[in-house]
């Protein structure tokens, strides 16, 4: 069964939303055809990402919808483990897609919407707009036992583009608002 992860529309003419429910492996892909679906009425001047609520998922989707709206090179995520050299997810895309753009996140929206928050934040893409992210940044590894269970071990941590660590720490708004129920 196929759960849409990306509902969008328009908020005003001009201004398009939409509403990441999860990271999975079509996210990047569904949320460009929604945004073409909107360009189609006319040139969007403005976009809002809704990431509220948003648990995260794939880091594969978090890296593919941040390259939406960066240019080359522009770094999405770092991924530090104890030791070595920091493994870094630059943008690949050259983005179009260059409309001014707000982020809204909440307490409810962890690991690769702080991702993709981190990234439209620090490489200064767009606006953060609500209450700070959870807070959920380590990459765990599952390692499978003889008994048919298994141990999840944290064995890296994610970081903003502008180095800060979001695990335990989660992302600052720019703005912060309460948002209604």
């Amino acid at each position: 069964i196929k759960i849409p992860s990306v509902k969008a529309g328009m908020v005003e003419k001009g201004i398009g939303y939409a509403r990441l429910t999860g990271f999975v492996q079509t996210s990047g892909k569904d949320l460009l055809k929604e945004i073409n679906k909107l360009q189609e009425k006319g040139p969007l001047k403005g976009f809002i990402l809704d990431l509220r609520g948003n648990p995260g998922g794939l880091l594969t989707a978090a890296v593919e919808v941040s390259q939406m709206f960066l240019q080359r090179g522009q770094t999405i995520v770092s991924i530090k483990e104890r030791e070595g050299e920091p493994t870094v997810f630059p943008s690949k895309g050259n983005s179009n897609l260059d409309f001014p753009m707000i982020v809204m996140i909440d307490g409810g929206s962890a690991s690769a919407s702080e991702i993709v928050a981190g990234a439209i934040k620090d490489n200064k893409r767009g606006l953060l707009l609500g209450r700070k992210s959870f807070g959920k940044g380590s990459v765990q590894t599952v390692l499978p036992l003889q008994d048919g269970s298994a141990l999840a071990l944290t064995t890296a941590y994610y970081y903003t583009p502008a180095d800060i660590k979001i695990h335990k720490k989660g992302i600052e708004p720019d703005l912060e608002v309460e948002f209604p129920k």
